[in-house]
């Protein structure tokens, strides 16, 4: 079945382009050209990806990334930002917002179906059951049980989750607050250092098959997941 693919696009012309571009590639489109119009989409159906303008009558596609992601509906669906604004520190806040990837305008047809094919097939990797599968490691969603190289490892219930987060967002980077909010939560009132205990768990489960540098420190920004090295 095609990906359905929901447009958050406030110029009709834009939006129509991109609706007709998808549509040549068998891919199902729907339009809304505000947040309220964007949410009651979602609220009729969860796409399998979202286009969302950054600067939208209302409130901002920043605003509506925050929110996708702190529900657990939208949690994990593909988000990437349209927007004309491309300076550094613009994709930087797009990104720490929670998008997947980010498309300046003006953009070809071309190149925005070339990176929706790429974040597809990323967000593809997780199984529908939840196990999702990076070289050595296998996370058996159906069991919540961690695998590293076929072999079952312990691993506790909150590492298990970060660790899914991680191999499902390989090569991001996220801070200690945007962590709490994925994985922990975002009502939760727990303080931020609580992320380096368990990361610390985490690297201990994985340090004795020499895999515990894949959990990389970013000095002053996080932590992130590193899928370099680990092809079986």
């Amino acid at each position: 079945m095609q990906a359905h693919i929901l447009i958050v696009e406030d110029e009709p012309a834009i939006r129509d382009m991109i609706a007709y571009a998808l549509r040549t590639q068998s891919y199902q489109p729907v339009c809304a050209q505000d947040g309220k119009e964007a949410l009651q989409a979602v609220a009729e159906r969860i796409p399998d990806l979202i286009l969302l303008d950054w600067m939208l009558p209302g409130t901002t596609g920043i605003e509506l990334v925050r929110r996708f992601r702190k529900e657990a509906n939208t949690r994990n669906v593909p988000i990437i930002m349209l927007t004309a604004k491309g300076e550094e520190s613009d994709r930087i806040a797009g990104f720490d917002s929670g998008a997947d990837d980010y498309v300046v305008k003006p953009f070809s047809a071309r190149e925005l179906l070339a990176r929706i094919k790429a974040v597809l097939r990323r967000s593809r990797e997780t199984e529908d059951d939840g196990s999702i599968e990076i070289g050595a490691l296998r996370l058996d969603g159906r069991q919540q049980k961690l695998l590293v190289h076929g072999q079952s490892v312990h691993v506790g219930p909150t590492e298990y989750r970060l660790l899914h987060f991680f191999m499902s967002h390989a090569g991001r980077v996220y801070t200690r607050n945007q962590l709490l909010d994925f994985v922990w939560g975002g009502g939760s009132e727990i303080e931020d250092r609580t992320v380096d205990v368990h990361v610390r768990r985490l690297r201990k489960v994985l340090e004795p098959f020499r895999l515990e540098s894949m959990i990389e420190t970013v000095r002053g920004s996080g932590y992130r997941f590193a899928d370099t090295g680990l092809k079986a």
